[in-house]
């Protein structure tokens, strides 16, 4: 089993990106999807998460990139996005995929993140 998150790239101060967290070995919507970033120097930080699809759907993103940033979910490619718009510099990072795989868990979850995608890079510059 194991994630890949993608999408990453170079993008003008207020572009927008889209990454994609897509599974293989096992179903995604099954389990807490949550993505993380981590800046050179800075500690890895939690941006967002999305609850299974068995449990109440609900979503979470940090207060840093709320309004700019959104996740959703489409089963029928196995994959979970992270919408971003209106970037900032101050988004730039490594961006992470990672799931708890505790079945019909909400977001957060209670047990940690078991298993992580190898990251994409998300630089934000003009």
């Amino acid at each position: 089993v194991q994630l890949q998150a993608s999408g990453g790239g170079l993008v003008q101060p207020g572009g927008s990106l889209r990454l994609s967290c897509t599974a293989s070995g096992f179903t995604l919507d099954h389990y807490v999807i949550g993505w993380f970033r981590q800046a050179p120097g800075k500690e890895r930080e939690g941006v967002s998460c999305i609850s299974s699809s068995s449990s109440d759907g609900s979503t979470y993103v940090v207060d840093s990139v709320k309004g700019r940033f959104t996740i959703s979910r489409d089963n029928a490619k196995n994959t979970v996005y992270l919408q971003m718009n209106s970037l900032k510099p101050e988004d730039s990072a490594v961006y992470y995929c990672a799931t708890d795989l505790a079945p019909g868990d909400s977001c957060p979850p209670a047990r940690p993140y078991r298993l992580w995608g190898q990251g994409t890079q998300v630089t934000v510059s003009s």
